[in-house]
């Protein structure tokens, strides 16, 4: 799900709501005393209150989205395949008219290896290859707008196999671009910054992955 919340220079409210959220979900679970359990969802209503009064959800929503996790809070991790062919690389055109790497979050019973292969089917037809991890990015030093919780952002350089592609609930259309011809990209996802990054790192002979 895409973040609803406006892309503010003074976002420090959001900051406030992630860290309170954080350590109410870290309370609730290594508590044991019941009191103290209470607080903690009181201080986990108050981030969610705090989200829905700034971004214009409504408490319900923000709940849904914001305060729906169990265990200790972790980032979430999301894959995006790096295909490049003759010097173009492959992009996806989204519902809303915007492109990107194909990828998506890393689901529960998926490896980031099977994840990349699964995301590059589903969204392009072909069949990926995972050779290297490229990069690994913190979304929000790189990405707007901010998300309420954290996202590794994982950059796989794969080769691929031929397959048809057929329009489906995630995407229109598959294509390769030149750097010098980039579609209007789905910029919460992937940034022009970020596939001149995966040119440099494909054409680069001792390239040595990048983390934040």
């Amino acid at each position: 799900m895409q973040n609803p919340y406006p892309d503010k220079k003074d976002n420090q409210w959001l900051d406030w709501a992630i860290e309170l959220q954080f350590i109410a979900q870290a309370g609730l679970t290594y508590s044991k005393d019941v009191f103290d359990l209470e607080r903690f969802e009181r201080i986990r209503a108050i981030s969610a209150e705090i989200m829905s009064l700034k971004s214009g959800w409504t408490f319900d929503k923000v709940n849904e989205v914001f305060c729906n996790e169990t265990g200790f809070q972790t980032p979430k991790l999301d894959t995006r395949a790096v295909i490049i062919q003759n010097q173009k690389i492959l992009l996806v055109k989204e519902k809303n008219g915007t492109w990107s790497l194909p990828g998506g979050w890393v689901d529960v019973n998926e490896s980031v290896k099977s994840n990349t292969i699964k995301e590059v089917k589903e969204e392009s037809g072909y069949t990926a290859i995972p050779l290297k991890i490229l990069a690994v990015q913190d979304r929000k030093k790189h990405n707007k707008p901010e998300y309420a919780y954290g996202v590794c952002k994982i950059f796989v350089l794969c080769d691929i196999v031929d397959g048809d592609f057929t329009p489906n609930s995630e995407t229109l259309e598959r294509r390769f671009f030149a750097l010098n011809e980039l579609p209007l990209l789905a910029t919460e996802k992937n940034t022009k910054d970020q596939i001149e990054l995966c040119f440099k790192a494909y054409n680069s002979t001792q390239w040595e992955t990048t983390f934040d």
